[in-house]
């Protein structure tokens, strides 16, 4: 039996917007397993050009991830929600092993089972080259802090 992980479908846009900060939230931990389990055990996924299935894939590809993207730090914003279904823009900043920044734009469709699982997830996302004096996001490692401005505030 999978575990239920409010808030529950139908959303509504305060409900995504939790549901939003809760995914943000674990992906800024760095931690792969936490992550997989909020999504089905057979969680479909796109991500950029990768299609995977499952939370072992899952795990496997944050794993990865997170080995080649240092000092990761994401902002997800909801963008739309209908239902079971939550829209999202996000932007990520990371640095790779020679020490260039990255900005990561992005977009994500979310579908949710009953028990408030992600079954599907489907991201694109495109990294733009940025100047280390260009970042915006400097909290330290770790979810953003509560008082930190989210994308509108910042102006992206």
């Amino acid at each position: 039996m999978s575990d239920v992980r409010p808030p529950l479908p139908p959303y509504t846009i305060e409900t995504a917007r939790q549901k939003a900060r809760l995914a943000e939230d674990a992906w800024n931990s760095h931690m792969p397993e936490r992550v997989a389990l909020a999504y089905t055990p057979d969680s479909s996924w796109r991500n950029r050009s990768e299609f995977l299935v499952g939370r072992a894939a899952i795990v496997a590809f944050l794993t990865r991830k997170w080995e080649q993207e240092h000092e990761y730090r994401l902002i997800k914003e909801v963008w739309g929600v209908h239902e079971n279904r939550i829209a999202v823009r996000f932007q990520y900043e990371y640095h790779d092993a020679q020490g260039q920044w990255f900005r990561a734009y992005g977009n994500e469709q979310w579908e949710f089972d009953d028990q408030g699982l992600m079954r599907r997830r489907e991201a694109s996302i495109n990294d733009v080259a940025i100047l280390e004096a260009a970042r915006k996001f400097h909290w330290p490692l770790g979810p953003r802090p509560v008082d930190h401005p989210g994308l509108t505030e910042l102006g992206l």
